[in-house]
């Protein structure tokens, strides 16, 4: 008899905490967690193949920043590490989710965790 083993997916990363992508030069706090990949096959197949990570992992929506601007991200696990350098993000949408900055993330909004 075979028994299927059932995989539990862990985040690693919280809501409120400032991650960094491990290749591109970018940052942000995340807003939303994914248990699994919730986003477009085109957007998926749009990654390089050579870097585009595996779909059961937790996804991370995150107000991000650059040099340039400012947008929203939707980053893989495998993908993110946490951003220790103690500065705050700058995404305008921030007052949005967030009450405060505490130095190494953000308080979320009470009762607005999703």
């Amino acid at each position: 008899m075979k028994y299927k083993m059932k995989i539990q997916r862990e985040a690693d990363f919280c809501i409120g905490q400032v991650v960094k992508h491990r290749f591109f030069p970018f940052r942000g706090v995340i807003f939303d967690v994914d248990p699994t990949f919730s986003n477009s096959e085109e957007w998926w197949k749009s990654i390089p193949a050579d870097i585009r990570p595996k779909k059961d992992q937790p996804y991370y929506h995150l107000l991000a920043e650059n040099d340039e601007s400012t947008y929203e991200a939707y980053v893989s696990q495998q993908n993110l590490i946490a951003d220790d350098s103690g500065e705050p993000v700058r995404h305008p949408s921030i007052p949005e989710f967030f009450e405060r900055f505490l130095g190494d993330g953000y308080a979320p909004i009470k009762g607005h965790i999703h």
